[in-house]
């Protein structure tokens, strides 16, 4: 087995920032890959995202598990049908309806007790906090919050969450994922559509707007063709 400190478990939906977070962790690392399906309802788009992505990056240890909680509590436009995705970018307007209740700390828990059995030493998210949603779950805080509870509530208590992107804007994550040959054609950011990018709501506009930035075409399919 691979010593503790040079293994590492990835959160990867499959979208833009873990991917990216993905390429940073197997450069640096002998990672597994972890995928939480929620009843989102992009869920079977997302978790193909996920193996493609795995291949690419030659991930061999993965693990792909449904977290049923989310969807009986609902209170998001991601796993609600009765609720719409928003078709406007809501940054600077409050915490949006695609906010799933305390949504990190559910994948996070499922992660930490995996890196105990496989012995990593290091947990991959993606998370940001410029040029996002404004989830209250990808703040700086929230993570070194949790790091504190892995230390008091872990065997050896020297597992860490590392949010290498957290302080990153969308374009620059854009251009680190290039440098990275980080497989952006792979994956899957839409709120709403599994087939074609709806390129309108939150994720997809927030996306479209860093690969504008960073000076590149968006390699994934968009049902329309107007661009941010």
């Amino acid at each position: 087995m691979t010593p503790s400190a040079q293994r590492a478990v990835v959160l990867l939906s499959g979208g833009m920032d873990s991917c990216v977070c993905a390429a940073l962790a197997t450069r640096d690392y002998a990672t597994a890959a972890l995928h939480v399906s929620y009843g989102q309802r992009t869920e079977h788009r997302e978790r193909l995202s996920f193996l493609a992505i795995c291949d690419r990056l030659n991930i061999r240890d993965k693990l792909v598990v449904r977290n049923d909680a989310l969807p009986a509590i609902g209170g998001s436009a991601l796993t609600d049908e009765n609720i719409a995705v928003p078709t406007v970018p809501s940054a600077g307007h409050g915490i949006p309806v695609t906010y799933v209740p305390f949504r990190n700390a559910h994948f996070l828990s499922v992660a930490v007790s995996w890196a105990e059995v496989l012995g990593a030493a290091k947990i991959y998210i993606g998370a940001v906090e410029p040029d996002s949603s404004g989830y209250p779950d990808c703040r700086p805080a929230y993570y070194e919050a949790f790091n504190r509870v892995i230390h008091a509530g872990t065997k050896e208590g020297n597992i860490e969450i590392v949010t290498p992107l957290i302080a990153m804007r969308k374009a620059e994550i854009v251009r680190l994922g290039l440098e990275l040959n980080a497989p952006f054609d792979l994956t899957w950011s839409c709120y709403r559509h599994e087939d074609r990018a709806c390129g309108v709501c939150d994720s997809c506009v927030l996306r479209l707007q860093a690969f504008k930035a960073a000076g590149v075409r968006d390699p994934i399919p968009y049902a329309t063709m107007e661009r941010v």
